[in-house]
């Protein structure tokens, strides 16, 4: 399962993805924690030190060396260097999985162990000052849409990615590349605004679209959320003190979490697993090719000097029956 958490900066979003992580970690499920804010706190909120964090390999410095692997045998892509965020994966591209060692988690992945398991954590890295007036954030965020294009995952494992703040996700591709993706959503018009911009988005793509109410204090907040996200709202977590000790840095165990907001959590899992069955492999591919004949014309052959479209392998179905067949034998 690929699940993305979004919503408005101060949200919540980080802490209810990092408590989403914890929870199908103490379900002893696979996990890969994905940092893509601009903002890399996911680290920290599972537990690492601000220093720990800051010390995670980024993404985006590993490209080089993650484009050679993916390219595989490929004969459509003739080097790393002709390969762009959107290359999508064809016969002979190598593609990862959940649960396996590759020179990509090696060179990338950090190992966390939690008090209810342990997951693995990728970060795109930080937006530094040396890249103002250079780069934008989405030039970041291109390794993790290059990643999820090439990932073949099954049910009970999760990617689980905190998205950057706002609606800045919809710049790119990359909000189609999941199966789910949860909105946490405060009780407020700034709250309400940005899932409104997100529905607009979502209902074009067909992106499956629910939200999470956060910081809720009573039934107005409640009433508030119903009224403005409909059947959209799939749960509300309430105002808690454990997430304030988390905040104020204690490490609280996740089973001593109030019991209605563990609740919220299994509600979450359960609606990412209903999600799994209704996944359409062509649609996903067919995604993935728009977005990048989207980005070959607009930067990309300039860039690389080709015309991008001749790497799209037009028989190639990301996570058909067949492709399981095919990883078997690009990992042989």
């Amino acid at each position: 399962m690929k699940i993305a958490f979004v919503g408005k900066g101060g949200s919540g979003k980080t802490t209810l993805s990092a408590l989403f992580i914890r929870h199908l970690a103490a379900a002893g499920r696979p996990v890969i924690a994905v940092d893509a804010d601009i903002n890399q706190h996911l680290g920290t909120t599972l537990g690492l030190t601000d220093d720990q964090t800051a010390a995670l390999p980024a993404l985006g410095e590993h490209l080089p060396q993650i484009k050679e692997y993916l390219r595989g045998s490929n004969p459509l892509i003739g080097s790393a260097e002709e390969m762009i965020k959107t290359t999508p994966p064809g016969r002979g591209s190598r593609l990862l999985r959940i649960v396996e060692e590759n020179p990509v988690y090696a060179g990338c992945a950090r190992p966390i162990a939690l008090d209810e398991g342990s997951v693995r954590l990728l970060a795109t890295g930080a937006f530094a000052e040396e890249d103002l007036g250079v780069a934008c954030y989405h030039s970041k965020v291109g390794a993790v849409e290059l990643l999820l294009n090439h990932l073949v995952d099954g049910p009970d494992e999760y990617v689980v990615t905190d998205m950057t703040a706002g609606s800045d996700s919809f710049a790119s591709g990359l909000f189609t590349r999941f199966d789910l993706t949860f909105l946490v959503a405060e009780p407020t018009r700034k709250g309400i605004s940005v899932y409104r911009q997100y529905k607009d988005y979502a209902r074009d793509f067909g992106v499956a679209l629910r939200v999470v109410g956060n910081k809720v204090q009573g039934p107005e907040d409640l009433a508030f959320l119903q009224r403005e996200v409909g059947e959209d709202l799939l749960a509300v977590f309430a105002q808690s003190a454990w997430v304030r000790r988390l905040e104020q840095g204690a490490e609280p165990e996740l089973r001593t979490l109030e019991p209605a907001n563990r609740t919220v959590l299994a509600q979450l899992k359960a609606e990412a697993d209903a999600t799994f069955g209704l996944r359409d492999p062509h649609r996903y591919t067919r995604q993935a090719v728009h977005f990048h004949l989207r980005n070959a014309e607009s930067w990309g052959n300039a860039k690389v000097g080709i015309d991008l479209a001749a790497q799209i392998d037009e028989e190639f179905v990301l996570g058909a029956e067949h492709t399981v067949d095919h990883l078997d034998a690009a990992h042989a």
